[in-house]
């Protein structure tokens, strides 16, 4: 197995992982970021009003195909960013770290890749999470949950093949979001590397030794260089959010600067940044479990397979 194939699958098992443990906070995000209505619900009434009408399994509406859709995600993103990366370090000489001119590169091939790929499964999972959002909150939810199957099938019948693509142009333009994430991650990791190796060396270590940075290093890495992508491109997540799930107003946006002109004109600038708490603290979570739990997978698979090339 290449090496790349084994950071996809390692991406892609750290990425189930980090779903499952933070799946609530992507669902009540979502919610925040589709309504239209300026009530300015806070997340705990969200999370109250969600618990009343569905219970506590309604805050896992759409894990399913968030699974799915987080595991051809990562997968997919850590396989085309590998192989851009080894590309890369491969043309030419020089130290093993990639610049933050290289790691843009690396991050739009693999971030276009990826949002092409697995937009219908995005489309499918904000149906699902949003399909009971009109209820009214103090009432229980009567509305039948639907697998993933039967909302792709409601999907089709509703809308046709091609709503699998909606909300594709700002999923492209939040292509940014990813690849502001694994740059920053990039330089971060670069940077303390260095000073770490210059301070062992300083002690007396030989030229030769490098820095090795633990589990922490990459978890509160991760947790910053996302923290930064999502909070810079938060407006284009709204936009998305609510193409994917297919609302009438959203369908009328001509663009996605018009849409988000037209929230600005609609909902002031706080219809931008609707359930940017929650996204942010989940996605600061995800990227945290996700970064440290697939440096730990990739070494185990690599580990477990070396025996079977021999």
């Amino acid at each position: 197995m290449s090496d790349s194939a084994i950071h996809a699958v390692a991406g892609a098992a750290g990425g189930i992982v980090a779903m499952t443990a933070t799946y609530p906070l992507i669902f009540l995000s979502t919610r925040a970021a589709v309504e239209t209505k300026n009530d300015n619900k806070s997340f705990y009434r969200i999370l109250v009003d969600t618990i009343k009408r569905e219970g506590v399994r309604g805050l896992y509406s759409g894990l399913d195909s968030s699974l799915l859709g987080i595991s051809v995600t990562n997968g997919v993103y850590y396989y085309f960013y590998e192989r851009s990366r080894g590309m890369i370090l491969k043309s030419r000489q020089g130290g093993k770290g990639l610049s933050a001119l290289e790691s843009i590169l690396a991050g739009l091939i693999a971030g276009s890749a990826t949002t092409i790929i697995s937009n219908p499964i995005w489309v499918v999972q904000t149906s699902q999470a949003v399909r009971t959002l009109d209820q009214s909150s103090g009432q229980p939810a009567a509305t039948r949950k639907l697998s993933f199957l039967q909302t792709c099938k409601n999907i089709i019948a509703k809308d046709g093949v091609k709503a699998f693509w909606r909300g594709i142009g700002p999923a492209l333009v939040l292509v940014m979001n990813p690849v502001l994430q694994y740059t920053v991650f990039e330089q971060l990791k670069n940077l303390l590397i260095a000073s770490r190796t210059k301070k062992l060396r300083a002690a007396g270590a030989a030229a030769s030794v490098v820095a090795i940075l633990s589990d922490w290093d990459f978890f509160f890495l991760g947790a910053l260089s996302k923290l930064v992508a999502t909070g810079s491109t938060y407006p284009y997540i709204v936009i998305k959010s609510r193409l994917q799930a297919g609302q009438a107003s959203a369908l009328k946006y001509k663009s996605t600067l018009d849409g988000l002109l037209t929230i600005l004109k609609e909902e002031g600038i706080g219809g931008l940044y609707k359930g940017v708490g929650s996204k942010l603290l989940q996605s600061v979570l995800t990227a945290a479990i996700l970064f440290a739990g697939q440096r730990r997978i990739y070494e185990m698979t690599k580990k477990a397979i070396q025996p079977l090339g021999k």
